[in-house]
């Protein structure tokens, strides 16, 4: 017995030693397998370096030139190079997700073609990477519009001038100037709701007109009043009526030649307006001016405005106009018909920029001076050494603003926080070359990858081994369950 045993473990012994004599030479033969493949790769990128297609290479260095960043932003000074299916023109309306836009230069245009396409109107979507790095597109907008369907009239707005100007409430640009409307009455004037609407034109820094409509539904008496104490506020107001044409003249001669965005409440009457000063007699005595909107003076989308009644119940505006356009006036310039909304954002305005847009307090400060508050960054609240007092009659109101303003930035630093990704990110690809992608939401538009998906199916599966235990558990521990085992036991 002990005989076969030792025999048995020569056997075994051999075959050991051949096993690792065997698998030392397939190690060298995969090493040297391993050595060729690595020296004819490098070999191959070698000569893919050295012998590139010349083709190849002009065409990344064309798309370098001309795509390396996302929709780079043009200059008003710019003139891109149109072809037959691009044109330059200014977007006139927005609803939902379309832009009006009237075509203001195309290639026929440059090439003096008689087949001119300056002022037709497109029906245009807007560019989906333009959506994905969050540019937005607002009326008063000049676009350079693409993919042109000119039998259709539709396009797809492809980029984006730079503006002049920029108001959020409502979303126009390229703004000239602000005309802020109030009634008298129908709906009454609050001083509070007027308060907002001032901080908010003021704070986007644009010329700025304050106007009181509906004046044939109050007496003398109360227009002196509001007169005077609108005085004190530092605004001198006109008074106009859409009813008697009062002040109408005087209101269009400030809005001549320029770009007019009238804000307000609804109901005070800015579409009843927009309609009295288009259709004014007065306004086709002007000079003429380069209006690009005047071949299609007569289409349906530039008709008269619509307008309702006041609510009976509620005695305000019952939102008559729900979305933003630019109107043409026949004398030059253009208005732009926005919704009426009762609560303006102010998510431009700071707690260190409020005091700027009351002034009040920049009369107080310019009085002053060369005296200044003890602290830069005084919120002018009875501070120590603060040269403005409370003895002024909206300073219940800038206090009332400036509470809410705080909250907000209190909860926006909490939940954002101060660091905040750009829209758009950037990869080296091949041969160095960086490139510009959208930096996308990752709840919206990435997928989540496979190892986190096995992953929470583990948890899951865990998660449900748990409950298990814990139901056994639960039997083990049932009263009736020990009964039933003892009664079969």
């Amino acid at each position: 017995m002990p005989i076969p045993s030792i025999s048995l473990f020569r056997h075994r012994g051999l075959t050991v030693t051949n096993l690792l004599r065997h698998g030392s030479t397939i190690q060298h033969r995969y090493l040297t397998h391993l050595t060729i493949v690595t020296a004819a790769a490098k070999h191959q990128q070698q000569k893919q370096k050295n012998y590139v297609n010349k083709n190849h290479l002009r065409a990344k260095q064309h798309t370098l030139k001309e795509y390396s960043s996302l929709a780079p932003v043009l200059s008003p000074e710019n003139k891109p190079d149109l072809t037959e299916s691009q044109a330059i023109g200014t977007v006139a309306a927005s609803q939902a997700n379309f832009m009006r836009v009237i075509v203001q230069q195309s290639e026929s245009s440059r090439t003096s073609d008689c087949n001119d396409k300056t002022g037709v109107e497109l029906l245009c979507v807007v560019r989906a990477l333009l959506k994905k790095i969050k540019r937005r597109v607002l009326v008063g907008d000049k676009v350079v519009v693409g993919s042109i369907d000119w039998v259709d009239r539709r396009g797809m707005i492809e980029n984006v001038f730079q503006r002049s100007t920029e108001i959020l409430d409502p979303p126009v640009a390229n703004v000239d100037h602000l005309l802020l409307l109030f009634s008298m009455d129908q709906p009454k004037l609050e001083p509070f709701t007027l308060t907002r609407f001032l901080v908010e034109a003021e704070s986007t820094g644009i010329p700025l007109k304050l106007a009181l409509n509906k004046v044939e539904l109050v007496d003398e008496k109360v227009l002196n009043t509001w007169k005077s104490r609108l005085h004190t506020w530092g605004y001198e107001p006109l008074f106009c009526s859409v009813e008697s044409k009062l002040g109408l003249d005087s209101l269009l001669q400030r809005l001549r030649d320029q770009t007019t965005v009238i804000v307000g409440p609804s109901g005070v009457g800015k579409s009843s307006l927009i309609n009295a000063l288009r259709s004014s007699p007065h306004a086709s005595d002007a000079a003429d001016v380069d209006n690009w909107f005047e071949p299609i003076l007569g289409s349906k989308w530039f008709e008269d405005q619509r307008v309702g009644e006041v609510s009976t119940k509620s005695g305000r505006g019952k939102h008559t106009t729900r979305h933003v356009s630019l109107l043409p006036l026949s004398g030059g310039g253009y208005l732009a018909d926005t919704p009426g909304f009762n609560q303006p954002s102010l998510l431009k305005v700071t707690k260190q920029s409020l005091a700027q847009t009351f002034p009040e307090i920049k009369e107080m400060l310019k009085a002053n001076e060369p005296a200044k508050c003890s602290f830069n960054n005084c919120l002018h609240l009875g501070e120590p050494g603060c040269v403005v007092k409370g003895d002024w009659e909206r300073y219940q109101y800038y206090f009332q603003l400036l509470d809410e303003i705080r909250i907000r930035e209190e909860f926006q630093l909490r939940t954002f926080g101060t660091k905040r990704e750009g829209d758009v990110r950037y990869k080296v690809g091949d041969m160095g070359v960086q490139q510009a992608e959208p930096r996308l939401e990752p709840k919206k538009h990435r997928r989540q990858s496979r190892k986190r998906i096995n992953q929470s199916i583990l948890d899951e599966l865990d998660e449900l081994d748990d409950d298990d235990n814990d139901d056994e558990m639960d039997l083990e521990n049932d009263p009736i369950v020990r009964a039933i085992r003892n009664e079969n036991q």
